[in-house]
């Protein structure tokens, strides 16, 4: 665990803000001061405990195991609930404790509880417009990751609570099923194009053994490998095998099978393959997402506009690498040229994939290997790289973060889509392998939770556009740091950005300013190196996740912006290390509160702002 930054920037940003002097607290109202802050952390505590406490899902993933045989419920009802105990907790909070009269972190906790309420209450008004099965993601394909990464089983207790979830599993599609339902009836059905590979999937979870001769299920393989890892008698064993396939193969099979038939029958009824603005209050529910994603006011047309700027400039940059490796032709006869020469694949085989994750492994180890001249600290958490199992790769984003375990019991996992290795482009891997992984997520993540002192809620909290604007901030400075050696790595570090730019035009392109999936795969094609395979997911993706794929470039932008303003105004004394630690040292942000931190560090002369 690490210490908690010492600046004092969330409550000198806030104050500055509003015209306040700064004034250093010292005897009595010092001492009053650490009283309220330990009674704020305390009340943190606390609200963060009651609210994982519905969750029995999120107690597991932090490492804890109470209700350790439950599934969470995932009903409407539930939603409710889980809003309504974040009102009330905010409303227990600004009648028991004066803003003014915390310390600087203590004051920025206190924003933060309150945005994050913010932000759910405004989740929970459009709740009921999202799509539950995506292009990218659905219920019936997390459960089993969640199970295989999350439940570990050091017990025969645990065991049973294994079995007990199985069985939980049933009652968890029937909810996932009358939700399905309701927005169906309400008029909000996924796209055409998500039904098939949905029912793909979610049949794939109940093929193999036990449920048939095949093979074994990836779940049924999992149990029985961490069953018979158990210390116990061989008949317990045995017990608890019998168990675990009488659950696989009655109400766990049942739950899936619930789903596959509400699916077929939702299909039928599925009528287009536009963005939101065919649903009922879609523009605002638009632009509702737009908020929610970015954390900023910016309208769908100012990131349009935001958008096709930045591919025009990105464009002229690698117009610059085509000249420098003389290619005679045009940039988009250049993308060609990097998406069918045989140089810039791997063999779609076994060997292939394999070299794939250990050029991945390489480039996270480099940067480890020169993160502390960039950092003043970096995360203890290991960090490893996978290949996306078979069975998910249908629904499965082309690359993602998953973050490790707080107890140690899980490292973070940088996972790769690996399906069609005809259609992984090897210059794309160097910036994808820095976003995924270092300095990008993991650096960010993994880091946040072990700040010592960090009330849990930041810890484990996050906001789009800070998490990805870092994610995306990581594959530029991989250039920095020294990256990106070869000319046509370096075109693959510019044509990720591309992709990132592209997304905001095609984006609001389709659910402001009605373009059709055709229409942004075509802009995607004209103007990125994505495969064609990859261009299909990621229009396919923000068709069913409407204004998160916004939220990498404006976070980056920001956080740019922030960094061009702390060197010009600190000069000499500017250290790209101080700057990190400002950016990662209080967990995710919304960007406006971002700003106000490095605003204020920047205010107070700069300095390393972990020394105590």
């Amino acid at each position: 665990m690490r210490k908690l930054l010492t600046v004092a920037a969330g409550a000198a940003a806030l104050l500055l803000a509003a015209g306040t002097p700064v004034l250093a607290q010292n005897g009595p109202a010092a001492a009053a001061e650490a009283t309220q802050d330990a009674e704020l952390n305390a009340f943190f505590e606390q609200a963060f405990q009651a609210r994982i406490a519905l969750s029995p899902q999120q107690m597991t993933s932090l490492g804890l195991k109470t209700d350790y045989d439950k599934l969470d419920d995932v009903s409407a009802a539930a939603a409710d609930r889980a809003l309504a105990l974040q009102e009330t907790q905010l409303a227990e909070m600004r009648g028991r404790f004066n803003p003014d009269r915390l310390s600087a972190q203590a004051r920025l906790s206190y924003r933060l509880f309150e945005y994050g309420v913010e932000q759910a209450r405004r989740g929970a008004r459009w709740r009921d417009w999202g799509f539950q099965f995506a292009a990218n993601g659905n219920p019936t394909t997390g459960l089993p990751v969640f199970m295989i990464n999350n439940h570990r089983v050091g017990s025969v207790e645990d065991a049973e609570a294994y079995v007990s979830r199985l069985t939980e599993v049933e009652r968890y599609m029937g909810q996932v099923v009358e939700t399905l339902n309701a927005r169906a009836d309400a008029g909000v059905i996924s796209p055409r194009f998500v039904f098939e590979p949905s029912v793909a999937a979610t049949l794939a979870v109940i093929t193999g053994a036990p449920f048939d001769d095949g093979p074994d299920n990836p779940v049924w393989a999992d149990f029985q490998r961490k069953v018979a890892a158990l210390d116990a008698p061989e008949a317990e064993k045995a017990r608890l095998i019998a168990a675990g396939r009488d659950a696989l193969t009655g109400p766990f099979r049942r739950g899936y099978e619930q789903v596959l038939t509400a699916l077929d029958a939702v299909a039928e009824r599925a009528d287009s393959d536009a963005g939101v603005w065919r649903l009922p209050d879609g523009e605002a529910y638009y632009d509702a997402r737009l908020r929610l994603s970015t954390t900023t006011d910016l309208t769908a047309d100012q990131i349009h506009e935001i958008g096709l700027a930045e591919v025009a400039r990105i464009q002229a940059e690698m117009e610059a690498i085509k000249t420098e490796v003389g290619f005679d032709g045009t940039l988009q006869e250049f993308f060609t040229f990097v998406k069918t020469d045989p140089r810039f694949q791997y063999p779609n085989t076994a060997e292939g994939r394999e070299q794939y994750l250990a050029d991945a492994r390489a480039f996270v180890a480099q940067v480890m290997a020169v993160g502390p001249r960039w950092f003043r600290d970096l995360p203890e958490a290991p960090l490893e790289v996978r290949a996306v199992e078979p069975w998910r790769e249908a629904t499965a984003s082309i690359a993602f973060y998953n973050s490790p375990a707080p107890d140690g019991s899980r490292p973070g996992i940088y996972y790769v889509n690996l399906s069609d290795m005809t259609q992984v482009l090897k210059p794309q891997i160097e910036g994808i392998s820095y976003h995924e992984g270092a300095p990008g997520h993991h650096f960010q993540i993994a880091y946040a939770q072990e700040m010592e002192n960090l009330p849990r809620f930041r810890r484990f909290g996050g906001y789009g556009a800070y998490a990805e604007g870092w994610g995306l901030y990581a594959e530029r400075l991989g250039r920095e740091m020294g990256f990106y050696q070869d000319p046509y790595s370096n075109f693959g570090r510019l044509s990720t950005e591309l992709w990132r730019a592209v997304r905001l035009v095609t984006d609001t392109g389709l659910h402001a300013k009605r373009w059709s999936r055709e229409d942004a795969i075509e802009y995607f094609r004209a103007n990125s190196l994505l495969s064609e395979r990859d261009i299909v997911k990621e229009v396919e993706r923000y068709i069913t996740n409407p204004g998160q794929a916004t939220s990498y470039k404006i976070g980056e932008l920001k956080i740019m912006e922030l960094r061009d303003r702390a060197r010009a105004e600190l000069g000499d004394r500017f250290d790209i290390r101080d700057f990190h630690a400002v950016v990662l040292g209080s967990g995710s942000m919304p960007l406006d509160v971002l700003e106000d931190v490095v605003n204020a560090w920047i205010a107070s002369g700069g300095g390393d702002p972990t020394a105590s």
